[in-house]
């Protein structure tokens, strides 16, 4: 069956990237609003540092779970409806959330709502394949991933503030409300394409395969997933209980910080998408600029591990060059065929979700061994956390760059 015309480009705007970019802003607030409400969950159930990194972190691994059965069905099925069901799951994971009596609940309502967003971005990007031509796409994937990191600004201060006049119970029960009409929207408004992939499940199947044994993906992989799970364990979790324990401030001064390193983290998604897309016309490969950015971003957690200067701007720059590991997706779906598109990108997710998981649950685990007697970490506990995850991220780095030179 042929495809129907092309729409105009404002309509695959309006109609296309809006509503893919609206799940990923719900996914992003999903993923990072427990930085804001740990002290309110921690007071109302008791939980120390490590029940609550476990409780963060099952949103990495349902989500990671997911990702390479993810890959054949968005190849086979496409973006539209196999994201539109899946925000299904995420706002039962909301509602149970939101009714939870027991710690055991709310992990169970959270790895639901790490079930139910695991497509969003990689949905996303598999869309663009189909309606964005290849030149756009590491432009056009900066743009969605801003869409996150707005998703990240309301989970600081916004949330703080709409804690004044509701609990966190309320909180989540209008978030499952926002997941049925965020799919509803892929449902009615986003056109069928063509596109997906022919062939039975053994051969889809098979192509994952295909990419875990490409040299070109293990090229790159390692310090784009490492910088990405460090990034995310952070600043989804331990960068709020860093700025209240380390720092020394208040709920409030901290959910201000929190909202400005998202802030930067939007501005890095578009700034580092947009100067892929100009260097590039110049001759300047995307993994020259993204290997860049990652050295940066290590260069930015070595200065707040250190303590050097204020911490906002170091915290800003945290959020910005945080970005940088991103840029793998657009780079690594050129260098396969366009029919694995959906699974490469989320073979890359899978990793790079399993070891977010990992860091998030394990930062817990480490700084937990270190309490202070009025409640509260040690800022040595913060540190060691942190720095561990920073030898791991220089490590994956030099890889990077000895397999660049040698290539």
């Amino acid at each position: 069956m042929n495809d129907p015309p092309s729409p105009a480009p404002m309509m695959v705007v309006a109609r296309v990237f809006l509503p893919f970019a609206a799940g990923y802003c719900l996914s992003y607030l999903y993923r990072t609003i427990n930085a804001v409400l740990s002290p309110h969950l921690a007071a109302e159930l008791r939980l120390d540092a490590s029940d609550l990194g476990l409780l963060t972190s099952v949103y990495f691994l349902t989500f990671a779970a997911f990702q390479l059965p993810l890959g054949v069905l968005l190849d086979r099925f496409g973006p539209r409806r196999v994201e539109a069901t899946l925000l299904l799951f995420a706002a039962a994971g909301a509602g149970l959330f939101a009714a939870s009596g027991s710690a055991l609940e709310l992990v169970i309502g959270r790895g639901l709502i790490g079930l139910g967003v695991s497509a969003c971005l990689m949905a996303s990007f598999k869309a663009f394949v189909l309606w964005f031509p290849a030149e756009r796409l590491p432009s056009v994937n900066g743009w969605v991933l801003a869409a996150g990191g707005l998703g990240a600004l309301a989970a600081t201060a916004p949330v703080e503030a709409v804690l004044r006049w509701t609990d966190w119970r309320g909180l989540f029960a209008g978030l499952a409300v926002a997941s049925v009409a965020v799919a509803l929207a892929l449902l009615l408004a986003v056109p069928e394409r063509g596109g997906a992939a022919a062939g039975d499940w053994r051969s889809q199947a098979l192509g994952v395969g295909e990419i875990f044994r490409g040299r070109v993906f293990w090229r790159i992989a390692p310090s784009s997933v490492l910088s990405q799970a460090s990034f995310l364990a952070i600043q989804g979790l331990w960068a709020g209980p860093w700025l209240r324990d380390v720092t020394g401030l208040d709920k409030t001064a901290a959910a201000d910080h929190l909202f400005w390193i998202a802030a930067a983290m939007v501005g890095g998604f578009l700034g580092m998408g947009h100067l892929v897309y100009r260097l590039a016309r110049r001759g300047v490969p995307p993994m020259a600029v993204a290997a860049g950015g990652i050295g940066l971003f290590m260069l930015a957690q070595l200065a707040l591990l250190a303590g050097v200067g204020p911490p906002l701007p170091l915290w800003v720059a945290f959020g910005f060059f945080g970005t940088s590991g991103t840029l793998a997706y657009a780079i690594l779906s050129q260098a396969f065929p366009a029919e694995l598109a959906g699974r490469v990108n989320t073979a890359l997710n899978l990793l790079v979700f399993v070891l977010a998981f990992a860091g998030q649950w394990g930062m817990g685990a480490i700084i937990n061994r270190w309490p202070e007697a009025g409640g509260g970490y040690e800022a040595f506990g913060y540190r060691l956390a942190f720095g561990a995850a920073l030898a791991a991220q220089l490590l994956a780095w030099l890889w990077l760059l000895a397999k660049w030179v040698r290539r």
